[in-house]
C-alpha cells in the first residue's frame, strides 16, 4: 500500500479553536496511555494530522494563498484579490485563519507527547528519545511557518501548555525556540528515515541550514547543508522530458532520492492532497476530481515570456483557455488522473528536496564568502542542469560560470533558479520576502506595489476571542 505512514487511526485531534488553545487531551487519560511505543507513536502520527488535512486548516489552503502572492503566476476567483498584494479580504482573512489554526492543533499535540512520553511506564529510554526528537522537529517546523508569516506569535510549549491566555512572543524569542527543537532533533532523531515521511537526522540539520538562512546567518547555512550535502545520502532524480517530472512529483511516487521531507498523501479516504485540484481544470482529465484552476499564469507573464523554452521545467505549464483568453496556462506538476474527488489527490508535498538543500548551500556559500565560490557555482549547476535534462554532476554547455558573477547578481541568479525550479511548491512568496527582492520583482513582473499589511497575515480571529493577553487592536499586525 502506498504512504501507509499516516493511515493508522489519530488520537486527540480535536477541531474546535477554544479546544486548540486550552490545549487540552479529551480522548484519553494520560495515565492510561503514552506507555507504549505504539501509543507514543500513535501521538507522533497525530501532530502530522492537522497539517495533511484537506479543510481550511491543512497545507493545501495555506500553499493556495501563498501561490497567490508570486510572480510567474497568478490567483483566480476568490484568489484574485491576492494579486494586488494589498493584504488579504475576509475570505484569506478566514483561510490563514485556518492555517494558524492547524499549525497550533499540531503544536499542542507534539507538546502533549514532549510532556508525557517520557512518563511512559512500558517504554525504553531510547524510544522516548527518538519520539520527543520528532515532536520537537514537527513543533519547530510548525513555528518556523508561523514566525514568517504572522511575525511574533505565542509560544506554547509543554511548560504552558494548559495556560490560555499567551502574550506574543518576538521573532528572536520564537526563532530561539526553533533552533533549540531543531538542535535537539539532529541530535536525538535516528540516522536514518525509519519510514517514509519521516524525519532523520540529516533532516534536521537540513532544516537547520534552511533556518539559518532565513536568519542571514549566512556561515552557519553553508556549513550545515554542506554537512548534509557530504554525507552523499540524497540525489536530484534525473529527467530527460517534462513528463519525467512525475517520477518525483508524481501520485504514484513513494519516495525518492531526492526527498528530504515530504508530507505524505494516498488515494485513502481522508488521506488526500487538495492543492492538486486548486492548480487543475475539469477540461483537462489531469486531476480525478475535475478541478477549479484556482491558480493559473499567462504567456504575457514576464518569467514565462523570458524563460529558456529548452528548460524542461517550463514545459510543466501548458495553454489552455480557462475563460480569460487563449494565452491562459496551467501547469501540470501536481496531476493525479486517479485523485479521489478534490481533496484525494496522492501527491507528496516536497517541503524538503535535495534541491533545496543544493541552493540553499549555493546562496549561503555566496552570502557567507562576499561572492560566489566554485563549489556554490557547482551546487547550483546541478540543479541547472537536471533541468535541462542532462547530468546533474557532469560539465554541461548550459552551466553558469564562476567569472560572470558578483556577490549580488549570484544571488539575483539563485532567486531566479528558485522560481523555476520550485514552482508551485509554496516557497516564492517566503523567499521573495526573506531576501528583501519581493518589491522589486513584484513591480517588474506585475506592476505592483506592494501594501505594507500583505506582509504579515493578521493573527486569528479565534485567537483573539479566547486569549486576554492579546489585545484585539494594539497586538494585531498592522493593517487589520
Amino acid at each position: 500500500m502506498k504512504k501507509i505512514l499516516f493511515l493508522l487511526p489519530v488520537l486527540f485531534c480535536l477541531s474546535s479553536c477554544e479546544d486548540i488553545l486550552k490545549e487540552e487531551t479529551k480522548s484519553l487519560a494520560v495515565e492510561t496511555f503514552y506507555n507504549t511505543p505504539a501509543e507514543v507513536d500513535a501521538a507522533v502520527n497525530a501532530i502530522y494530522t492537522p497539517l495533511r488535512s484537506n479543510n481550511t486548516s491543512g497545507m493545501g489552503v495555506y500553499i493556495a494563498v501563498l501561490e497567490a502572492h508570486i510572480d510567474y503566476a497568478y490567483g483566480r476567483g476568490s484568489y484574485t484579490v491576492l494579486n494586488n498584494f494589498q493584504g488579504l479580504d475576509n475570505v484569506n482573512v478566514s483561510r490563514t485563519a485556518g492555517a494558524w489554526e492547524g499549525f497550533y492543533l499540531s503544536i499542542r499535540n507534539a507538546n502533549l507527547v514532549i510532556k508525557n512520553a517520557p512518563n511512559g511506564k512500558a517504554i525504553s529510554q531510547a524510544d522516548i528519545t527518538r519520539f520527543v526528537a520528532e515532536a520537537k522537529f514537527l513543533r519547530a517546523f510548525n513555528y518556523f511557518h508561523l514566525v514568517r508569516n504572522w511575525g511574533a506569535v505565542p509560544i506554547r510549549t509543554e511548560l504552558n501548555m494548559t495556560e490560555i491566555d499567551a502574550r506574543r512572543n518576538t521573532r528572536e524569542e520564537v526563532y530561539a525556540l526553533i533552533l533549540a527543537d531543531l538542535k535537539e532533533a539532529e541530535a536525538n532523531l535516528p540516522d536514518n528515515v525509519t519510514q517514509s515521511g519521516r524525519p532523520s537526522k540529516l533532516t534536521a540539520k537540513t532544516v537547520l541550514a534552511d533556518v539559518y538562512l532565513e536568519l542571514g546567518q549566512f556561515a552557519e547555512a553553508r556549513d550545515k547543508s554542506d554537512e548534509v550535502i557530504k554525507t552523499k545520502k540524497y540525489a536530484l532524480v534525473p529527467v530527460s522530458s517534462t513528463e519525467d517530472f512525475q517520477k518525483i512529483f508524481g501520485p504514484a511516487v513513494i519516495t525518492t532520492p531526492e526527498e528530504i521531507f515530504y508530507l505524505k498523501y494516498s488515494h485513502q479516504t481522508g488521506q488526500g492532497n487538495l492543492w492538486p485540484w486548486l492548480t487543475n481544470h475539469p477540461g483537462t482529465k489531469l486531476h480525478g476530481g475535475g478541478g477549479v484552476y484556482g491558480h493559473h499564469s499567462d504567456t504575457a507573464n514576464p518569467v514565462y515570456a523570458s524563460w529558456d523554452d529548452k528548460d524542461l521545467r517550463k514545459g510543466q505549464w501548458y495553454l489552455w483557455n480557462i475563460g480569460i483568453g487563449a494565452t491562459s496556462l496551467l501547469n501540470k506538476k501536481f496531476i493525479d488522473p486517479d485523485a479521489i474527488g478534490g481533496p484525494g489527490a496522492a501527491n507528496d508535498a516536497p517541503f524538503y528536496r535535495y534541491a533545496d538543500l543544493l541552493l540553499i548551500y549555493a546562496e549561503a556559500a555566496s552570502q557567507a564568502g562576499n561572492g560566489p565560490t566554485a563549489e556554490a557555482i557547482e551546487a547550483l549547476n546541478q540543479v541547472h542542469r537536471r533541468a535541462y535534462g542532462l547530468d546533474p554532476n557532469a560539465v554541461s554547455a548550459v552551466d553558469f560560470k564562476l567569472a560572470d558573477y558578483t556577490k549580488a547578481s549570484f544571488l539575483d541568479l539563485v532567486i531566479k533558479e528558485r522560481g523555476y525550479e520550485f514552482q508551485y511548491e509554496g516557497k516564492r512568496w517566503l523567499e521573495l520576502k526573506r531576501t528583501g527582492k519581493a518589491q522589486q520583482i513584484i513591480q517588474a513582473t506585475k506592476g505592483k506595489t506592494i501594501a505594507e499589511k500583505a506582509f504579515l497575515w493578521p493573527i486569528a480571529v479565534s485567537e483573539l476571542g479566547y486569549n486576554k493577553a492579546i489585545d484585539p487592536v494594539k497586538d494585531q499586525n498592522p493593517g487589520y
